[in-house]
């Protein structure tokens, strides 16, 4: 067993982060989780959220993600998002007027529910970054 985990952070179009963490946090269907070095494998559906990488450096780099899926096997960690965005690749203010857009769209509408909830996670990521 190794102290450190292996981290891909994968968008459908681009590595978005790589490297080596002491700890991942990322919201799934099941509510946060919590991975550690020795973690048991497992396989699970990301939410829209936010995803915590602590480096061994005890950098924190923060990514707002899409719905996707979480993998866990051997200390190696996969996240892969249809979309993801480290938190200073992200316009705070463009994030917040997608967000009043898509709340103006109507709540009842799924499409604009999805896109208030991707805006959302845009803006805690760049607010937990900061």
């Amino acid at each position: 067993m190794s102290d450190l985990l292996q981290v891909e952070l994968v968008a459908a179009d681009r590595l978005v982060w790589s490297g080596e963490a002491t700890m991942v946090i990322a919201r799934t269907t099941e509510g946060d989780v919590g991975i550690l070095p020795g973690h048991a494998p497992v396989l699970s559906l990301l939410v829209d959220g936010v995803v915590d990488v602590r480096t061994p450096e005890n950098e924190t780099w923060v990514a707002a993600v899409d719905a996707g899926f979480l993998s866990v096997a051997g200390d190696r960690v996969s996240i892969l998002s249809e979309h993801a965005e480290m938190s200073h690749e992200i316009d705070l203010e463009r994030a917040r007027h997608d967000l009043e857009r898509a709340k103006a769209a109507g709540e009842n509408d799924d499409e604009a529910a999805e896109a208030v909830r991707r805006a959302e996670a845009r803006i805690r990521a760049v607010e937990k970054a900061s």
